[in-house]
């Protein structure tokens, strides 16, 4: 199954209990970002779930498959993934017994209150 940015969305916001047009808001905002620093050649590594970065692949001698003719490949950049720990342990969990859902540890913090709010809220 593949899953759309718009089901992604509609989880978090259901998970999260927000509005699905503030999670849209920010995960457009988060893959962005993401997008834009790798533009500009920068890495990007998420904690336990992966890095991202670009690399340059040389450029090469092809050949078209239907003629077999030998074509130039122009030197290119890409994205590479490569999962993290976390990741990669939550992908390989297999065999008898094993939970067929596995889910990743949540990690959403309680907002604090601002100085003086806890003396007010009291009175």
């Amino acid at each position: 199954m593949t899953m759309t940015k718009r089901e992604l969305v509609i989880r978090v916001a259901n998970k999260l209990g927000m509005t699905q047009s503030d999670v849209a808001k920010i995960i457009e905002g988060a893959f962005e970002t993401i997008s834009l620093n790798l533009a500009e050649g920068h890495r990007w590594e998420l904690r336990d779930f992966g890095v991202f970065e670009v690399k340059t692949r040389a450029s090469r001698i092809g050949r078209n498959p239907r003629t077999g003719d030998q074509v130039p490949v122009p030197e290119r950049k890409v994205v590479t993934y490569r999962p993290g720990k976390k990741m990669k342990d939550m992908i390989s969990v297999q065999g008898p017994g094993a939970p067929s859902v596995v889910s990743w540890p949540a990690r959403v913090e309680e907002p604090t209150q601002a100085p003086g709010m806890a003396a007010e809220a009291s009175s």
